[in-house]
């Protein structure tokens, strides 16, 4: 899906890591959201609150996912599950476009 209708967006921005990564929410009727984001080059670590499915649209990362050993690398698009209560390590070697679902 290329494109959302019927949405309301939050204007003010999600600001991680000293503006390195940056998202917005996107509010759908059913009461569901996602967030459409842009990371920096960096290395980083995120804690989840509930399950997220994160959609790599652009970029190269690599992603160390809770309870594994072996990093796995993304290069152009992809995707990747989080558990919830949990927390991920990200390694970004390119500006990286992205959209987050949340379960």
């Amino acid at each position: 899906m290329g494109e959302f209708s019927g949405v309301t967006v939050v204007k003010e921005a999600n600001v991680y890591f000293d503006g390195k990564v940056t998202s917005r929410t996107v509010r759908f009727a059913d009461g569901s959201k996602k967030t459409l984001g842009i990371m920096l080059p960096g290395e980083y670590e995120f804690g989840t609150d509930t399950v997220e499915i994160m959609e790599i649209l652009a970029g190269d990362l690599q992603v160390l996912l809770p309870g594994e050993s072996e990093w796995q690398t993304i290069s152009g698009k992809g995707e990747f599950k989080v558990p919830a209560h949990t927390r991920f390590k990200l390694n970004v070697s390119t500006v990286t476009d992205y959209c987050c679902s949340y379960e």
